[in-house]
């Protein structure tokens, strides 16, 4: 259907426009359709489905519907009594050994958006090859959605607390007990998001404070994007600075990704956030393995490959990507620049409550505060800085942006030599002195994002005008 399209990760639209009750049940009954074409494939599961939701205007209904019509045909549902984070839905799948699941959710879009995302067998993001198919079935068959008071009568829907056990999981992957020992001072931000109080409520009795914000239900999201960067962060960043914080961690809408804010009130990028998620497991739990980043990741990465000897994988920008890989090596980590990382011995999927755990145990374990080890880390590999702008453009004028980045790819950046360029998601040139430019369509909103990294902030922002010039002059 020519309204509804499967993007990065899964079907995301505006609330009353696209995103309506009727075109849920068309989805819901596309993915149905789908997951019943699997049974055979899926023999050594159960065939039932989880579904959750997050804390959007009317996400409980939408989570309902879905269930219902995955249980009309033939698909037991496991509802979700209450918002989740998305890595509860897919450590269920794992846990419970289901053939799939469903979240309602638009992650980090604005409030106006809502969405619904596809998680495999596998306990991560469906990958191109499942969304085509789900793509194919829509509006194929009638929808079948009985009466949810039966379904529930019949059994065929059945509620359920899906959290516990996720965070169970990161109670055994996390040393708890030593962050509890610290003496960090630490606020955590829940954007009105699914983070809720996760990350207080596992670390409560212990010598570290930590308090928390924004984790009340807020469809709204208090006005801002539920999105873990500036300026989204501002209220996060003023409190720490203010109440002499050691660090701010925030969850997005979903609790898949993670913002980290400095003691001095400076959010950090969602590049060294993986930086130091990735030295954390090579230095000091002696983990190994293969890393993926995406195509707009950091030259910080590349360079911790190259010194420990490890295989760095590059893919496209959406984790279905980075998941598909995981399923596939032996990965240590892998992780967007937005802030979204899966680790090796868990399942192929973002989580943000466990990442900001873990940037916890890593400052407790070094005893050093989180300034102390960017700064040792920036003194070994050099300093880089990351931006990004977004830019809401027309579709005729995103046309044309990228038929001329086609046609006469950039040969200079400013006043850097383009030595390589890179087109298979968007187009990212790379300068002589290892910096980089590129832009890109968003596959979740109506926008071109524009992204830079240099050895200044002044000289990324200045790559950035350059884009945004680009942009203007079309």
């Amino acid at each position: 259907m020519a309204d509804i399209k499967f993007g990065t990760d899964g079907w995301r639209a505006v609330i009353s426009d696209t995103f309506t009750f009727d075109n849920v049940k068309k989805v819901a009954q596309a993915m149905a359709d789908y997951v019943k074409t699997q049974r055979e494939v899926l023999s050594g599961r159960e065939f039932k489905v989880v579904v959750g939701y997050d804390t959007r205007f009317l996400s409980d209904r939408y989570a309902e519907l879905t269930a219902g019509v995955m249980a009309s045909n033939g698909i037991p549902a496991i509802l979700s009594d209450r918002p989740c984070p998305t890595p509860s839905v897919s450590y269920a799948i794992k846990d419970k050994n289901l053939a799939g699941g469903v979240v309602i959710t638009a992650s980090h879009n604005p409030a106006r958006y809502n969405g619904m995302k596809y998680k495999a067998y596998y306990s991560g993001s469906a990958g191109p090859d499942i969304t085509k198919k789900m793509e194919l079935f829509l509006g194929a068959n009638q929808a079948l959605c009985e009466p949810i008071d039966g379904l529930r009568l019949k059994g065929a829907v059945t509620m359920e607390n899906i959290v516990p056990r996720h965070i169970g999981f990161i109670k055994r992957y996390v040393n708890l007990g030593l962050i509890k020992k610290s003496s960090l001072k630490i606020i955590a931000d829940s954007m009105y998001g699914t983070g809720n109080s996760y990350i207080s409520e596992l670390l409560k009795g212990g010598k570290c404070r930590v308090d928390t914000i924004h984790n009340t239900i807020n469809p709204s999201f208090g006005g801002i994007n539920p999105e873990p960067i500036m300026p989204n962060l501002k209220e996060l960043a003023l409190t720490v600075k203010k109440g002499k914080y050691s660090i701010g961690l925030a969850t997005d809408g979903d609790a898949d990704r993670l913002g980290v804010v400095l003691s001095n009130g400076c959010p950090i990028t969602g590049h060294k956030v993986m930086t130091l998620l990735l030295l954390h497991l090579l230095e000091d739990k002696n983990m190994r393995g293969d890393v993926i980043q995406t195509i707009c990741g950091t030259v910080l990465i590349e360079k911790i490959c190259k010194k420990y000897g490890l295989k760095m994988h590059e893919t496209p920008v959406g984790f279905k990507y980075i998941c598909d890989i995981m399923g596939k090596a032996d990965i240590l980590i892998g992780g967007e620049e937005t802030g979204g990382v899966a680790f090796k011995n868990y399942i192929p999927e973002r989580d943000g409550i466990l990442s900001g755990l873990l940037i916890l145990e890593m400052l407790s374990q070094r005893r050093k505060s989180l300034d102390g080890i960017i700064k040792d880390i920036e003194k070994e590999y050099g300093r880089y800085e990351y931006r990004r702008l977004d830019m809401r453009v027309p579709d005729e004028k995103k046309r044309l942006l990228m038929e001329l980045l086609k046609t006469k790819p950039l040969k200079r950046v400013l006043d850097k030599d383009v030595v390589e360029v890179k087109d298979y998601d968007g187009y990212k040139f790379i300068l002589k002195d290892r910096s980089w430019f590129m832009m890109r369509l968003s596959g979740t909103e109506p926008i071109v994002r524009i992204y830079a990294e240099a050895p200044s902030e002044k000289r990324a922002l200045s790559m950035l005008e350059f884009g945004k010039r680009i942009v203007d002059g079309l």
